[in-house]
């Protein structure tokens, strides 16, 4: 059974473009909902733990030190199927691979400044909310937007 919940952040390519407001409608008008959402940045030591999935990738340094570079917006979502809806939402990681109509594509400027991460399993979709918030935060933080 797939799960309601799902992690995003805005890129700080997107950021810097002042994209933010056309990312957020997009997820609203798919029928999601923020259940959290706080602007942060991360550091190189962050922003590797993060992704130490990719560590021993070519793109591992170039990634962080993208995402490193400003802030992001850490979103949880809510909808059902949020994980496989948002996938679709977002579109392929290359811009140019991406489907009419998804993020990446009208907001990316490359792979790896492609605008918007999105978790890609369940599993992932709680590690990565209780990387950025803690339950009781997006519960009843002044950082929930309901």
């Amino acid at each position: 059974m797939s799960s309601n919940k799902t992690f995003t952040m805005i890129k700080p390519g997107a950021v810097r473009n002042k994209h933010i407001g056309h990312i957020l409608s997009k997820i609203e008008e798919a029928g999601f909902t923020i259940a959290a959402i706080k602007t942060t940045q991360m550091s190189l030591q962050v922003a590797a733990e993060f992704y130490a999935v990719h560590k021993d990738k070519p793109f591992f340094q170039e990634l962080i030190s993208f995402m490193s570079s400003g802030p992001i917006i850490a979103m949880v979502l809510l909808k059902d199927n949020a994980v496989e809806d948002f996938r679709k939402l977002i579109g392929a990681t290359d811009p140019d691979k991406a489907e009419e109509g998804t993020i990446r594509k009208l907001f990316a400027t490359s792979k790896t400044a492609n605008a918007i991460h999105g978790s890609d399993s369940d599993e992932n979709a709680e590690k990565e909310s209780a990387f950025f918030f803690a339950r009781q935060e997006w519960l009843r933080s002044s950082e929930v937007v309901l």
